[in-house]
Parts: C-alpha cells; structure tokens; sequence
C-alpha cells in the first residue's frame, strides 16, 4: 500500500503532461506548452501560481527564435520598443509634488513594461486555432472558481478570507458582495468579477456552440441506438449548458453595466456572420423594452409599459437612478475625463507620472478615485500623448488587421478569441480592470492569439 500511492500519483502526472501536450503548436517547447496551458488555467484563482507557470513559458516561448534580432523583426514589437521608451523617459523626467513620489512612476512601469515581452514570448503557444482552442478552454475551466465563489458569498453567505497551501493562495470573500449586493467572489471586488466573467464569455458561448454542433452530429450518426446512448452523449453538452446559465447569472448579478454590454455584445460575433439574419433582430427585439424602460425623455405612454416588464434593477441601474443621488459629480465619469484632460493639457509629452491622477484628484475634486476610468486618458496622463497612441493604436491595430483577415468569420473559437479582446477593450473605454494582474495577464494573451491569427 505504501508503494502504491506514490505509483498512483506517478500515473496520474504522467497522464496529464500527456493530455497536456496534446495539439501542441509546431516549435513550441513541450514544458512551455504545458506551463502555459496551466497557468492559464490557475491565473483567476492564483496570480502567484499563474505568474510562476507563465515565466517558464515566456522563457521557454522567447528560446530559439533569434534572440534580439527575432523580436525587433516584428513591426508590432518596434511599436511598443518605442512606447516603452516613452514611458521610461517619462518615469526619469517626473516631477515630484505634493503627496507624490517618482518611485510610483517607476513602479507603475511593471503594469506595462513586462508584458510587451509576453506579448512576443506567448505567440508560439498560440500559433494554431486549435492551440487558441485549448487556452480559451483552460480559460473557460479556470472561471468556475470564480462563479463558485462569487454565487456562495451573495446566496450562502460565504465570507474569508480562504488560504490554501500555507497561504500561497487566499481569496478575500466577503458575505453579500464588494460593494455590498454586487457579485465580487475570490476577486474580491464587482467591477474586476465583472471584466473576467465578460473577457471569458466569449470563449464559454464558443464552447457552447461547438459541443452542441458535436452532439447534433454523434446524434444523427447513432440514430438507430438506443435511447440511452443518446442520453450519454448530452452529458458534455449539459455541463457547458449549466457553465453557461451559471455565467450569465453571474454577470447580472455583478451590477456591473459593462458587462451586461459585454454580454450581448459577443453573442452576435461568436454566433457568426450566417446567424445575423435572424439572431440580430431578435437582439434588438429583445432590447427594445429595456431601452424604453431606461432612456430618458421616453414618453410614460411607452415607458410605463416597459418599466412594468423590465425588472427595476435593471432599468434603474442602466439610468443610474439606483445611484445618481447618493454620488458627488466628482464620482461621476465625465468629471473625472474633465479633470484627466486638463491635467494631460499641462504635461502632454511625458505626463505626471503613473498613478499620478489617484494623488491629484483628490486634490482637485475631494473625491477619491485611482485612475480616470478610461485607459487612453491615464496612458496620456501618466506617459503622455505620444505613449497613449502608440499603446491604443496597437491594439486598435491588432484588432482591425485580425477582422480584416476575417478572424471574426473563421472557426467559431477564432470568432470567439476575436471577441474576447474586443469586449476588454471596450471595457477599458469606462475602467481600467487591467490594474488587476490577472486580467492584464489575460488581456495580453489575447493580444498575442490576434497577432498570430494569419501571420
């Protein structure tokens, strides 16, 4: 018995670097394949964990493709070479003032610096649509943590924080939600839930409609077995199902008005070009009462009809009614855009300094805030102009070259991958959930999956 154990194990480890090595990408080192394809999978749950496996493969990833000369050979990395000079040049020319000191500049560099390396170390784990198959699904696996968590602490009152393996790993739950009522789980806080569960979406709805495209198809090629065998072969089908319903419901109850754009947004995208003629309608059917109960100036002929049917959370959320009254202007978006503005206005070449506008804001407003809600403004507010647009046409850039390639019409984990970025750019147009290290890792990813598709 004693032998056993350890043998047992053996089999089991073996068994997974084995499944893990599946459908690797041509010139993929196999130890950085299956680190990748893990640290994925643990990156919402453990950003320590994720991070040790994620090095491995960048440096894994970055071996054997030329060095220095490899990586200036991509225009894409001569864009951020001179974004991130920009950047350091900011950080050495900051000026102190009040409350502020010019080690925030240099510590801001880590949230940028580090990943334009990932950008170009993660491509060889992404090179194939079945390699982008297989992180959207790790992806999609390592969420259910993040649902699990998030629907205990609102419906079962769960609270932590929750420490395993000596502390390596806790998750901060707090009983009811952070902001209380608003769905947080092991994240901790509803807007940084709110940007995982929409970026992983996407991906989730593609593995949705490709396991019920496989059961249709085993479906029809056992038709003649038995009613059983049929029964058997739904399983996987429910799983995703229920993932997805559990997902959906976990958005909604994030409060978050971003991700229930995010939501409907990948729907149409991931569902194809062929779905349009008859899914965009009944989109915009289906939205017609909540924009009746929710857009001002609505006739009460039309709105009272509307508000009897869209539940008041929503309707009152979407138009801030809910919250309007107990928030400062300060609080509000465009007071803080105005502020950002103005501030770029006074140093537009190299800017404040990271996390300058949490220091300032407050000075200004009284209101507290840690950045301006919208990452082109604080790319230009803590690097300077020339830094914004060379970081925002990036990834504009990636995006409109991987549409025009058609990756938003390729197979349906591609439509999906090309989603994903979408929806977490567009969430960066009104927050930046990017300052949680999980979300920045995953957004990056993303980035390099668009810069392989057809290269």
């Amino acid at each position: 018995m004693k032998g056993a154990l350890p043998e047992v194990v053996a089999r089991g480890v073996d068994a997974l670097a084995t499944r893990l090595d599946r459908q690797r990408p041509e010139g993929a080192a196999s130890l950085g394949w299956r680190c990748f394809q893990l640290g994925v999978f643990v990156l919402p749950a453990s950003a320590l964990i994720a991070a040790v496996l994620l090095f491995v493969a960048l440096v894994q990833g970055s071996r054997g493709r030329g060095g220095w000369r490899g990586w200036w050979a991509d225009p894409a990395n001569r864009v951020l070479a001179l974004a991130g000079l920009l950047m350091v040049l900011g950080a050495l020319f900051v000026q102190e003032f009040e409350g502020y000191s010019r080690e925030l500049a240099w510590v801001g560099l880590f949230n940028w610096l580090p990943f334009f390396w990932g950008f170009w170390g993660f491509q060889p784990y992404l090179a194939t649509s079945e390699a982008r198959r297989r992180v959207g699904l790790a992806m999609v696996a390592g969420t259910v943590p993040v649902l699990v968590t998030g629907l205990g602490q609102l419906f079962l009152g769960w609270s932590g924080p929750w420490q395993i393996l000596g502390g390596l790993v806790i998750w901060h739950l707090k009983a009811g939600g952070n902001p209380e009522g608003r769905l947080s789980g092991l994240f901790d806080y509803a807007n940084i839930t709110a940007a995982w569960l929409s970026l992983s979406w996407p991906l989730l709805l593609a593995a949705l409609l490709a396991e019920a495209k496989r059961w249709r198809s085993r479906l029809q090629a056992g038709a003649s077995a038995s009613g059983a065998w049929a029964l058997t072969t739904v399983g996987p089908l429910l799983v995703v199902l229920v993932l997805a319903v559990l997902q959906v419901v976990a958005l909604y109850l994030t409060d978050s008005r971003n991700a229930w754009g995010a939501l409907l947004l990948a729907v149409p995208i991931v569902a194809g070009p062929a779905s349009w003629l008859w899914l965009l309608p009944l989109l915009l059917l289906a939205l017609l009462p909540v924009l009746l109960a929710s857009l001002p100036g609505v006739p009460a002929l039309l709105q009272d009809p509307a508000r009897s049917l869209v539940p008041r959370s929503i309707w009152g959320r979407l138009n801030d009614l809910n919250y309007h009254s107990k928030r400062k202007i300060a609080s509000l978006r465009l007071s803080q855009w105005s502020v950002a503005a103005s501030l770029i206005a006074e140093r537009p070449w190299l800017g404040w300094g990271a996390a300058a506008f949490s220091v300032i804001y407050p000075l200004r407003t009284g209101t507290w805030h840690g950045h301006p809600h919208n990452i082109a403004f604080d790319l230009a507010l803590s690097y300077g102009v020339p830094a914004a647009l060379l970081v925002v046409g990036f990834v504009l850039g990636l995006l409109i070259r991987a549409l025009r390639l058609g990756m938003a019409k390729g197979p349906v984990f591609d439509r999906a991958w090309w989603a994903a970025a979408l929806v977490l750019m567009v969430l960066h147009a009104s927050d930046i959930p990017m300052y949680d290290s999980r979300v920045n890792i995953a957004g990056w990813i993303l980035l390099a999956g668009l810069r392989c598709w057809r290269s």
